[in-house]
Parts: structure tokens; sequence; C-alpha cells
């Protein structure tokens, strides 16, 4: 139980981190192309841990999911995600990211990150308010 936990509280470090590294790349002039392709890497990279601690918060409540889009729906349903298709879109977004690359497609996905940032930031804190404090109270 307290690798269980010790495990829940790195994922939400890094997560934590990773959200910070994408606010601050979307701080940045957008017009700049290395900033662009830093922004999707940083959205990639956020996205992967999302969907992996999903997971792991989903089978601490005995619910298993193998795939991100499985673990998404499940989060859904268990009521962590308010919008269950802007998740799948940056399920998607991030897919489309690490098989092709063009200027416009990058320019696309860049605004969808802009509007996703604020439901990946308020479901972190909502997330974390309920599991830190469920785990304070059980040490």
């Amino acid at each position: 139980m307290e690798d269980a936990n010790r495990k829940l509280r790195q994922s939400f470090e890094n997560l934590k981190k990773a959200l910070s590294r994408l606010e601050e790349a979307l701080n940045e002039n957008q017009e700049n192309s290395l900033i662009v392709d830093g922004t999707i890497q940083r959205f990639e990279f956020t996205i992967e841990i999302y969907w992996k601690m999903l997971k792991r918060l989903l089978l601490s409540e005995g619910i298993e999911a193998k795939t991100p889009r499985e673990t998404l729906k499940e989060a859904y349903q268990v009521g962590w995600l308010q919008n269950e298709q802007a998740w799948l879109q940056m399920l998607k977004d991030r897919n489309e990211t690490s098989h092709a690359y063009d200027e416009e497609m990058a320019r696309r996905i860049l605004e969808n990150i802009n509007r996703y940032f604020p439901e990946m930031k308020t479901t972190f804190h909502q997330l974390e308010r309920q599991y830190m404090l469920d785990n304070d109270q059980n040490e």
C-alpha cells in the first residue's frame, strides 16, 4: 500500500511539472516554429503522463483500463473528467503529432492545446485535492 501511495505521489508530481512546462511553452511567442514544435512535444509528454496517472488512479479504485482511450473513457465514467470529447480529442491530437508532421496540422493542434490547457489544469487540481487529501488521511 505504501509503495502504491509513493508511486501515486510521484505521478502527481511528474504531471504537475509537465503541466507547468507546458504552460511555460504556451506563454511563449507562438509565431516561432521552434516554440510551436516544443509546445507540441511538451503536450505529447503531458498527455502521456496524464493517461498513465489516470490509469494508476483507476487501478487504485479497482478499475482496470488497458489503453489510453479506455483509460480516458473510464475516468470520465467515474466523474474525474468533465469533458470526455475534449479529452478524446487531446488523445487524437497527440497520436496525430507522433505519426505525421506538417505546418498546418501543427498550427491547428497548437490552437487546440491552447483551448485544452484550462481543462487539463482544472482536472489536475481536482484530482490532486481529492487524492492527495485522501492519501494524507490514510497515512
